[in-house]
């Protein structure tokens, strides 16, 4: 899994892969089906909800919020084995502090891009 320690570089996140082999299964073995479907669930809405709360946030009265929501997406998107969005997140929350509009908007728009393909992958209802 991802290391929080560090913040990756951009070139490191363009080719993390966006969903690490077997995360889902795992989760699946310790609740269960219908228990992981379910947080699964909750996870894409959440996550929507998240990048969307992003985008209405004023970055320079709002970092330490930025800096903590980007935290939880970073852990769940973890936990589903999301690695790139992880990652993404990680970035946002290490530099969320220091960050520019452009490069905040640079990042919200690689972070869409990465929930978006990760959807992709899933499979469809």
């Amino acid at each position: 899994m991802l290391d929080a320690s560090f913040a990756p570089a951009r070139s490191t996140l363009e080719t993390e892969p966006l969903r690490e082999p077997g995360a889902f299964e795992a989760l699946v073995r310790e609740i269960g089906q219908d228990g992981a479907a379910e947080v699964l669930d909750v996870f894409w809405s959440d996550t929507s909800a998240r990048l969307e709360l992003f985008r209405t946030l004023g970055l320079g009265q709002h970092r330490s919020k930025v800096g903590r929501e980007a935290h939880s997406l970073k852990s769940t998107a973890r936990t589903f084995g999301y690695l790139r969005l992880a990652a993404l997140a990680l970035e946002l929350e290490t530099t969320a502090e220091a960050l520019g509009e452009a490069e905040f908007c640079d990042l919200l728009n690689r972070m869409d891009a990465a929930y978006a393909a990760a959807r992709k992958q899933e499979p469809q209802d």
